[in-house]
């Protein structure tokens, strides 16, 4: 089971019984609509249908669709959280092994359909709605916020703003391979290989780079006219 997975199994704690279960049916038909029917039928009145309710029903527990994104991203982060508890938080391990762990379980996550197919989804949304696009870059803000813990220990050289810069192209570099590597994509089959090369270049980059690098001091420079 992927992270993916357990973000809609992971039971909401607190309020009414009946009515966190009411909600908790009405999260995994959106997730089940947005994954397999895409953004073009993400609508309440499709997402009711999914789970057998009548509009209005899921309409007062979520008024608006992008709550509903909004807590299917904040599960996943829950769920991310337990397995970065279990596979990295643990004693013993060198910054280097934890950030290797973190790429790995990234683009395991990718390669599996629920990751690929909703992440894009939520990128077409985002597109046209400010709401998801908001949402969906204060998830990748936590994710970039792991991977800067391990790039900071790797490298004290760094500030923190280019500790961000290298977490971010860390980030864009996994998430990049999902139109190639992911569920179903053209190149799928080659993610094994993809991790192991991702796993050992994406760690020696976080040891190794400067801040000179980051700047771009350490390339010689072009006149643009030079190109004319």
């Amino acid at each position: 089971m992927t992270p993916a997975d357990r973000a809609i199994t992971t039971p909401r704690p607190g309020g009414y019984a009946r009515g966190a279960a009411t909600a908790e049916a009405i999260v995994k038909a959106a997730h089940k609509v947005l994954i397999e029917e895409g953004a073009a039928q993400f609508t309440v009145r499709r997402i009711a249908a999914e789970c057998g309710m009548k509009v209005g029903n899921v309409s007062y527990h979520f008024p608006r669709k992008e709550m509903l994104v909004q807590l299917m991203l904040d599960d996943m982060l829950e769920s991310y959280d337990k397995v970065l508890d279990d596979e990295v938080r643990q004693p013993g391990l060198t910054a280097q092994e934890r950030l290797r762990r973190v790429i790995a379980l990234c683009l395991e996550d990718i390669a599996g359909m629920r990751t690929t197919r909703l992440f894009t989804e939520l990128w077409a949304m985002a597109n046209h709605n400010p709401v998801v696009a908001e949402r969906v870059a204060q998830f990748y803000a936590r994710v970039h916020g792991v991977i800067c813990e391990y790039v900071s220990a790797l490298n004290p050289a760094l500030s923190a703003a280019e500790t961000q810069i290298v977490a971010l192209y860390i980030s864009a570099s996994m998430e990049g391979a999902t139109p190639f590597l992911g569920y179903r994509k053209p190149w799928a089959d080659r993610m094994p290989a993809f991790i192991a090369i991702a796993g050992k270049a994406l760690v020696e980059l976080a040891c190794t780079i400067t801040p000179d690098d980051i700047a771009g001091l350490g390339m010689p420079r072009r006149d643009p006219c030079d190109a004319r």
